[in-house]
């Protein structure tokens, strides 16, 4: 979280992280660093401080689904990462979803599952079932394969008598194939304890082919018995929610939590979705295993561990994601055929520790340091190589935190982020120069993190305004985080004046889509005035386009 972004967080008393999870301890002590930082101590710390069982799945007895006497489709249907003939579906069974247990025994259930051609289930492509595991948390996720391409379905799930709400998914275009018109939407940042997602309602609405979430879908602090600034006067949450998130029951209740929410819900129902996580999906402001708060590393891969397991369990992710312990593989490459191709980053798992202690400081020698690195070695050449191969017309890197360089100061040296870009010069000098020995013409960058609605050119040499244009960056809002906001933030005139490439600044929440064409790409910045109370309307703030071939951003 940057330092405009971040908030005050407390911890309820008596109920910090290390007194909140005493199976941690004692799993970091029963096995030590050397042991765990492999993946089958990693396999059996996790087992060992969260009870998972250790036989597999076989093992568990099947339930008869007419024991299912609630709907167990509380927390929805969603689909994810289209491909060219394939889609992901995936539900979680939960009657009771803020039990630990989701109201359900140790058993797995057999679920059924239909997608079609239309709506209402008439032409119907394939059929067949699925298996909720306890181990799991009875999530379901059920890849079709061998697809029409470039399509649309809808899907749902049964359980005994028991119909899910339909979805509607697509396939992506054949790769390579001619595709003249993509629609996306790009979101982040949706602490349930600061508003109501009434965005997502209005997205849900929208035509976009897929949205992509770039960060923070959950937040570990505590929720009150009235959902923080929510202040339900028709409902009280249970206490199990007052408190951070640590052990892998924390993060499951909290993704159960977040899902409730109509209109996530509805979002999720309505698009395909293509997340990256950033930090709070574990916890603020982490670096690969240097955690924010003063525990042993191997204590934090365990919680580490705890919080890629959820988040697996609970968004629509395919098999090749499915974590060993404390690592899992998020950074993958998507295509629309010809027209784009997406390569989705993991900023948070390998990155080097915050230069100079985090913070916005005044940029030190450690930010330049070449050893340093966002991505680590490994992802770094898996994007720069990709961009070798690259035969798509726009390059799109959905990603986490700003990349562009951001001044906070009219006075120079001017402090810049240290969690950002900007605290790791280096990595994203290499990154840059990766692509123009790739010959990419089309760059864009889709960023999240920082609760406001951005638009940068991206510039060769961010301190010469005459400096070459080198791509966009584009900034989703947050869904929530940061309550209501103001369209024009305090700094307002400080950022615009001392970031010259930066084109638009708004702080308000909403999404952003972007209409990418054979001839130029279009940001809409959507926004609603308020979501500490429900309804609000969304308006279009502004619009930018940029032209293929001539990067550089103008209003539409």
């Amino acid at each position: 979280m940057t330092p405009d972004a971040r908030q005050s967080q407390h911890t309820p008393s008596g109920d910090t992280p290390s007194g909140h999870a005493p199976e941690l301890h004692a799993a970091a002590r029963h096995l030590g660093r050397r042991r765990f930082l492999t993946a089958t101590g990693a396999a059996a710390a996790l087992a060992f401080a969260v009870n998972l069982p250790t036989a597999g799945v076989a093992g568990a007895a099947e339930l008869d689904a007419a024991r299912i006497t609630d709907d167990p489709f509380t927390l929805g249907v969603a689909s994810g990462d289209p491909l060219p003939g394939s889609v992901l579906l995936w539900t979680r069974l939960a009657p009771a979803p803020y039990q630990p247990d989701g109201g359900l025994p140790a058993e797995r259930v057999t679920v059924h599952w239909e997608l079609a051609r239309d709506e209402d289930f008439r032409r119907t492509v394939r059929r067949g079932t699925a298996t909720a595991h306890p181990e799991f948390h009875h999530t379901v996720r059920v890849e079709v394969d061998h697809l029409d391409t470039d399509r649309v379905f809808y899907y749902r799930f049964r359980v005994g008598g028991w119909i899910s709400e339909t979805g509607r998914t697509r396939t992506a275009p054949a790769l390579g194939a001619h595709s003249s018109a993509l629609k996306l939407a790009a979101v982040s940042c949706q602490a349930y304890h600061d508003g109501y997602f009434t965005p997502y309602g209005h997205l849900a609405a929208d035509d976009v082919d897929v949205v992509f979430h770039l960060g923070d879908y959950l937040y570990e602090y505590a929720v009150s018995s009235v959902g923080g600034s929510r202040n339900y006067t028709d409902r009280t949450l249970p206490a199990l929610f007052n408190r951070e998130t640590v052990t892998l029951e924390d993060y499951r209740l909290r993704y159960a939590l977040y899902k409730t929410d109509p209109d996530l819900r509805a979002a999720h129902a309505a698009h395909p979705f293509v997340v990256t996580w950033d930090d709070h999906e574990t916890e603020n402001n982490y670096a690969d295993d240097t955690p924010e708060n003063s525990v042993p590393p191997e204590e934090f891969l365990l919680r580490r561990a705890s919080a890629y397991r959820a988040y697996w369990e609970n968004l629509p992710l395919r098999r090749p994601q499915l974590p060993e312990g404390p690592d899992m593989q998020l950074y993958r490459r998507l295509h629309w055929g010809g027209l784009a191709q997406f390569d989705v980053l993991d900023t948070r798992q390998y990155r080097s520790n915050q230069a100079q202690g985090d913070g916005a400081k005044v940029p030190g020698p450690e930010v330049d340091d070449p050893a340093r690195t966002m991505t680590g070695e490994t992802q770094e050449r898996w994007l720069l190589e990709g961009w070798r191969q690259s035969r798509a017309l726009w390059n799109v890197v959905p990603q986490q935190v700003v990349f562009s360089q951001r001044k906070f100061d009219l006075t120079e040296p001017s402090r810049v982020s240290m969690d950002a870009w900007d605290g790791y010069r280096a990595s994203r000098r290499r990154i840059l120069d990766g692509a123009e020995a790739a010959g990419v013409e089309n760059l864009m960058v889709l960023t999240g993190d920082v609760h406001v609605g951005y638009a940068f050119d991206i510039k060769d040499d961010f301190d010469d305004p005459g400096s070459r244009v080198r791509g966009t960056e584009i900034v989703a809002t947050s869904i929530a985080s940061g309550r209501d906001g103001a369209d024009k933030p305090a700094n307002w005139d400080t950022y615009m004046t001392a970031n010259p490439h930066l084109r638009f600044y708004n702080g308000r929440r909403g999404y952003v889509t972007v209409a990418l064409g054979e001839d130029q790409a279009r940001a809409d910045f959507k926004t609603v005035p308020y979501v500490t109370t429900p309804g609000a309307p969304v308006t279009t703030a502004a619009s930018f386009v940029t032209d293929a071939g001539e990067p550089g951003l103008r209003p539409a």
